[in-house]
Parts: C-alpha cells; structure tokens; sequence
C-alpha cells in the first residue's frame, strides 16, 4: 500500500496551494479526491451545532467528561512506543490551558469524545469511516510531521490551525521511521527547517495552509502534514475504512468502495 501511494504521488503535479470548494456532494468530492491532492470546502461544517459552542460553553455543558492530554514533550515522543498522558476531565483540562504560559501547553488530541459526537454531521463522502477523533487545546499545541494511510477528513470546529503538507514521494527527503504499520513520522519541523541537520530535507515541497473556523480539510492518504494551532482551537477528524481514492485505478489493491 504504502509503495502504490508513493508510486501515484510521483505523478501529481506540484502543489502551490491548496484550493477550497463551496459545499461539494459527494460525486463532486470524490471526483476532486481522486486526483489525489489535498483541498478545502467550506460551507459545511459551519452548520454543524457544535460549532456554536465556546470553550466557556463546552465547559458548561461537558465539563464532567472525562479527556486525556498530552503532557510535557509530547513532540520529541510523538512517535515513542509511549509518550506522557494526564487523564483529567473536559472542565478541569480547560481550567488547566486557561492561562498556560510556560512551554507546551498540553494538549487532547486524537481523542474519541462520545458525548460531542452528535453535534457533527458528516457529509457522506465514504461508505464507512472510523470513529470523530477530537483534538483539542490552545495555541501552541503541535502535532509534527507525519502521515496516515487512510484518507482524511479533517473539519476546524473553532480557533485556527496552520498546516503543512508535504507529498507522499517526498518521504525520502525526510527522514521518515515507522512508528507503526500506519503511521510514519518525520523529525524534520517545516516551521523551523533545520538544513544543516536533515539537508535532504531541501528538496521536499511543503505547501502552508491556513485552516479556519467552518472549513474541512481533505489530507489523502499517505500526505504528510504537520499541524499547529494559532489560537484556541477544537478540531474533529475522521479517517475512511476503504482504499484510498487516489489508488482508484489499481484494482489489484481495491479492498472495498468508499
């Protein structure tokens, strides 16, 4: 799977920027999927009812459930076996960020929040996806370069994030190593590009979005993407359970239909 998503990648021309569409149906997203590049639409997740929600209401109301957050250097052991976690819940964790100011503030991310599920409607674009995974936390909170192998549909509920994304071939100019099967990660900081340590890291293409509240980003498999919140920001993401659109043409591969 992983050589197939590098192989079609190669193919796709160069990314400059990442386009936005107003409220696509699904024939006309997964037309644009299937050309295998990242894009945002607008229009939709800003009906959703959990984005009339402020943190002080989501204190208010989810205050009791339980969430777990990331802890002291959660980017250095991002792709550890294990990393530093707190479980505390959702008001006492926003208590907590409230008036962080030293280092990483710590951060709930990809996390299954059942209460919040039924305040998001997602669009039918795939036949079957996993579990909303939620990220919350204030600005500052990071999660560094890496990819998934599964198409990703990313929605900013509130607060804004800034995202990189990088090729799936352009992994051999970033240092990759497996933290699992699924998951690759890379110590290269497109933020804070460190030449002299990864030069290779010189001619990877990382292209900078800005994601606000009410868009949803698409990520196909196998992109890297480093993401960054520049404000208090919650954001929910699923991934699909089906092959990856932008491999439609290797029926060899084809598992299910999305």
């Amino acid at each position: 799977m992983r050589d197939a998503i590098r192989d079609a990648s190669r193919k796709l021309p160069p990314l400059t920027a990442v386009p936005r569409f107003r409220t696509l149906d699904r024939a006309a997203f997964l037309a644009q999927a299937e050309r295998g590049l990242p894009f945002m639409i607008t229009g939709l997740v800003g009906r959703w009812p959990l984005c009339t929600f402020t943190p002080a209401a989501l204190r208010a109301r989810f205050g009791d459930v339980p969430v777990r957050a990331r802890v002291g250097d959660y980017i250095g052991t991002a792709f550890a076996p294990d990393r530093a976690m707190r479980d505390l819940a959702m008001g006492e964790y926003l208590d907590l960020v409230a008036d962080w100011r030293d280092g990483l503030p710590p951060y709930v991310g990809n996390l299954e929040i059942n209460a919040l599920n039924a305040m998001c409607h997602w669009p039918g674009y795939f036949g079957k996806m996993g579990p909303p995974r939620f990220w919350l936390g204030p600005a500052g909170t990071v999660t560094p370069l890496h990819c998934d192998y599964d198409d990703n549909i990313f929605a900013q509920i509130w607060g804004t994030k800034r995202i990189f994304l990088v090729p799936p071939h352009h992994d051999e100019f970033l240092y990759v190593r497996e933290a699992n099967p699924v998951l690759f990660g890379s110590p290269f900081d497109p933020e804070r590009p460190d030449f002299d340590a990864y030069p290779l890291a010189r001619r990877a293409a990382p292209v900078e979005c800005i994601v606000e509240p009410g868009e949803m980003l698409y990520v196909p498999a196998g992109w890297y993407h480093q993401v960054r919140a520049l404000t208090f920001a919650l954001s929910v993401n699923r991934w699909a359970r089906a092959m990856p659109l932008a491999l439609k043409d290797e029926p060899s591969l084809r598992r299910a239909a999305p």
